[in-house]
């Protein structure tokens, strides 16, 4: 009888696929996206934007949670949680404060912040679990609370108007006071003109009055002008 040749075993997978098969568990099952940075005023309602993306279908157990760390730092602080319906925080800065935006059935995770203040400014974080959908990315929004009014922000486009206006005034500023000087000298030289003509057109009536005085004084034949030109009786003229 001839030997029966042994099994050998089939190869090893390659590390490669292993290491792939490793991080499955991992891969993000459940997509969240969120305002990276929002611009608030002081007093004034702002919204915080989240929005999620989940291949299974939105079921009661879906969760949403928002959390907040200060710009200096610190421990993060809940202060929303929806399962249902929406659960704002009752303790804390916030308490009062947040309220729902959000709409499960259009995978909008969002909250507004009623009256924000400067002491708001710091890094919010939104959490959402759809199981068995729990894993996934973890967006985070930096708000950022001011004055209105003290908040100039100068993009390219607002800086390259500015070049281009200012020398452009500047232009047409001169041009007008040109313009100006100009027709103020005109209209100088208009009045002093017409001054001149005016002197003129008076010494000329004043000689003329005086010619016609000195012709009425003494008239043709020496005769004075009150006595008649046929003289008085008894007088020889």
């Amino acid at each position: 009888m001839g030997t029966r040749r042994a099994r050998t075993p089939p190869p090893p997978p390659p590390p490669v696929l292993l290491f792939l098969l490793a991080l499955a568990p991992s891969v993000c099952s459940l997509e969240i996206q969120a305002d990276s940075k929002v611009q608030a005023f002081v007093g004034e309602p702002v919204t915080l934007g989240c929005w999620f993306q989940s291949p299974s279908p939105i079921t009661s157990k879906l969760t949403i949670d928002w959390t907040y760390r200060p710009l200096a730092g610190g421990k993060l602080e809940p202060i929303f949680h929806y399962q249902a319906e929406a659960y704002p925080t009752q303790s804390g800065t916030f308490r009062g404060r947040i309220s729902w935006a959000g709409d499960v059935n259009q995978k909008d995770a969002s909250i507004q912040i009623t009256s924000p203040t400067m002491d708001d400014n710091g890094t919010f974080t939104c959490t959402v679990r759809n199981p068995p959908d729990v894993q996934h990315n973890i967006p985070q929004t930096v708000l950022t609370v001011t004055q209105r009014g003290t908040s100039y922000q100068f993009t390219s486009a607002g800086l390259l108007s500015i070049l281009v206006f200012l020398p452009s005034a500047a232009v047409v500023a001169l041009l007008l006071v040109r313009m100006g000087k100009k027709s103020g000298w005109l209209s100088s030289r208009k009045e002093m003109g017409y001054k001149k003509k005016s002197s003129i057109e008076v010494s000329d009536e004043t000689q003329m009055k005086r010619t016609r005085t000195e012709e009425g004084a003494t008239p043709e034949g020496g005769d004075h002008p009150w006595l008649p030109r046929w003289g008085l009786p008894g007088v020889s003229l």
